[in-house]
């Protein structure tokens, strides 16, 4: 009796492991990994609600592979919207989830509240320089122009834009294996687009609008602005006369996040250590977080053949924009000269001595000669 004991008790004892046995160890390591992943994949299917229970601001879409595309349409300002994100990455558990942003902007996205509200308020001297370095003269402006319209309402509320990316950035990371896409086109190439498409009188109008805007915005106004984005319904008010910046703006980047979103909305191919069986795709779920004012256009262009190599394309300024540049430059660079003459030697030599003067200088220099 006592030796079938001990017989049993060996048994039932698990085989000791070297700690110079690599192999074994190895063959530990690769097995809780598997154990591991199997748990976190059963925890987020079990999570997947097959009939979720969303938001009125969601569009369901689909593609011919079966994958599944929920739309949160937003308003960039809106604390609706946030929460709207926020319940829907929670009942469908996506694999990808993709925001109406681009690398330029991605910064946002780890920066708090406070931090936001203060760089949003701040348009400086620093701020258009870098603007200019960046997209060059005129889209540099161009930018500035859109930021004081950001700032204006930032200013009104006092609430940071872009909160329903941060929370989808947040929301995301929580579900297991699911990967996060920017999926906008680059903000430097929907300025340099949008600025070639206007003519020089445009570009005035449109800068004189932007500058002198002043309407007062209320929480209620965000609100009712979910049936389109308020920051994009401002713009197309100003913008309406000019349906060439409304094509650059809002059409072609609808366009392009259509694009971006089918991408994402691939069948997805299960790892091995799912199992024998685990080498069949799946559909996959893909939630997209974009300004309301997109959605129209993203659905319209959905089942489309979708190309944009030519959205990333920048067309050459024309001659009358070369001449206007040229002409700003002068005056820039007289008034300058002026201001100097004016108030002295010492100051001449103190303006000059500046690098963003000298960089300016020196490309003034190149274009004449």
């Amino acid at each position: 009796m006592e030796e079938d004991q001990r017989e049993a008790e060996a048994s039932l004892t698990p085989p000791a492991v070297s700690d110079d046995d690599p192999q074994n160890m190895s063959d530990i390591q690769q097995n809780l990994y598997e154990d591991a992943f199997k748990l976190l994949w059963e925890m987020k299917m079990r999570k997947r609600q097959g009939k979720p229970n969303l938001p009125e601001t969601v569009t369901e879409l689909g593609t011919e592979d079966g994958c599944k595309v929920y739309l949160v349409g937003t308003a960039h300002f809106s604390e609706s919207s946030r929460k709207d994100v926020v319940k829907t990455i929670q009942e469908v558990q996506p694999d990808v989830v993709v925001v109406e942003l681009c690398q330029y902007r991605v910064s946002m996205l780890k920066m708090d509240e406070k931090t936001l509200l203060k760089e949003a308020r701040e348009i400086n001297l620093d701020k258009l320089q870098q603007a200019i370095k960046q997209n060059g003269v005129m889209s540099g402006l161009m930018q500035m122009l859109l930021l004081k319209v950001s700032a204006h309402i930032t200013e009104q509320l006092g609430m940071a834009p872009g909160g329903e990316f941060r929370e989808a950035f947040k929301e995301a990371g929580k579900v297991p294996f699911c990967k996060f896409h920017l999926g906008d086109r680059p903000i430097p190439i929907t300025f340099k687009r949008a600025i070639a498409a206007l003519s020089i009188w445009q570009k005035v109008k449109l800068a004189w609008g932007l500058c002198f805007l002043s309407d007062p915005i209320s929480k209620d106004d965000v609100e009712k602005c979910k049936q389109k984005d308020l920051l994009e319904q401002m713009m197309s008010e100003m913008i309406g006369e000019f349906p060439d910046l409304h094509r650059t703006i809002v059409a072609e980047r609808d366009v392009y996040l259509a694009y971006m979103l089918k991408q994402a909305a691939k069948p997805l191919e299960l790892p091995l250590a799912l199992g024998p069986e685990s080498s069949q795709q799946i559909p996959s779920v893909v939630v997209g977080v974009v300004g309301m004012g997109h959605i129209p256009g993203i659905e319209k262009n959905w089942n489309n053949l979708l190309n944009i190599q030519e959205l990333m394309s920048v067309p050459p300024p024309s001659l009358a924009t070369k001449v206007f540049k040229f002409a700003i430059k002068v005056t820039l660079m007289g008034l300058v000269g002026y201001g100097c003459y004016r108030v002295g030697k010492g100051t001449i030599q103190l303006v000059l001595s500046r690098p963003l003067i000298q960089r300016y200088l020196h490309k003034f220099t190149n274009e004449i000669f």
